[in-house]
């Protein structure tokens, strides 16, 4: 009985994939239907799909047009091709906006934009437009049980254009040490704007301890005559940043700068 089971469950499967490509093939729609809600029951989104994707345009105008497009955006979503699914979610919400699921809808969109976001080094397109469903959807349903998960995917892709920005001006403090003085001077403003543009941010720390670095170089490294004012301004960033952060986890390397900086103003103050 043991060595029939396998057997058995091979026939059924066999049976089920004939059964599939032949009502695939067939021209009639109700069994398509049936079968394409029986697979997406089942969790069967691929083959759920398919069928799917053949009867929607015959459903558009009819009573069952709402309950298949749905199915048939979040197919889409449970597959992994997010780009279609967050096209065909935008579809419904078009073209059924007094339906009890247009929230579900909306938030689904944006969320599938979401899962096309890509790391922070590489193009923001898919992060920007996620943003923009998101806020869109924030905006339209504040009350929506859906907004705590929202609000969350939207702090992840905010915090990954925050760390975009961050590593450019990082970059630009590590070339100002090695290079030209310009890039030590476009890194202390596109710090400040970084600051200043998002004064939640959780890598403020961050960017506040490579603003003092920056302009460490930048003082350092200046002609005589600029020099001590731009002392000045290194050691103001450094009591600024360990102003706010005293527990900083840069503390030593800050305070070993802010050693350097007191030094080089004695030879003013003489």
């Amino acid at each position: 009985m043991r060595k029939l089971l396998p057997l058995l469950s091979l026939v059924l499967v066999l049976a089920s994939c004939s059964e599939y490509q032949k009502v695939l093939k067939n021209q009639e729609i109700k069994p398509k239907y049936e079968m394409a809600e029986k697979f997406y029951e089942e969790g069967d989104f691929k083959r759920a799909n398919r069928l799917f994707d053949q009867i929607a345009p015959k459903y558009i105008g009819k009573a069952q047009g709402e309950r298949v497009m749905f199915f048939y955006a979040n197919t889409y979503y449970e597959i992994g091709q997010y780009n279609d699914a967050g096209y065909q979610f935008e579809r419904f919400v078009k073209a059924y906006p007094k339906s009890e699921k247009v929230q579900q809808a909306s938030f689904m969109s944006a969320k599938s934009y979401y899962h096309l976001s890509r790391k922070f080094s590489l193009d923001q397109t898919d992060t920007d437009k996620a943003l923009l469903k998101l806020q869109n959807f924030i905006n339209a349903y504040p009350d929506s049980e859906y907004l705590p998960d929202a609000n969350v995917i939207a702090a992840n892709l905010t915090q990954k254009k925050e760390k975009k920005s961050l590593e450019i001006a990082k970059q630009f403090t590590k070339l100002g040490e090695f290079y030209d003085l310009e890039y030590s001077i476009s890194a202390i403003k596109a710090l400040e704007n970084f600051i200043l543009d998002n004064p939640g941010t959780i890598y403020k720390e961050e960017a506040l301890y490579y603003k003092t670095l920056a302009a460490y170089n930048l003082a350092l490294n200046s002609h005589p005559q600029k020099k001590e004012e731009r002392l000045n301004n290194a050691k103001e960033a450094y009591s600024k940043f360990i102003k706010t952060f005293p527990e900083t986890e840069f503390a030593k390397k800050a305070n070993n700068m802010a050693e350097k900086i007191d030094k080089e103003l004695q030879n003013y103050s003489k």
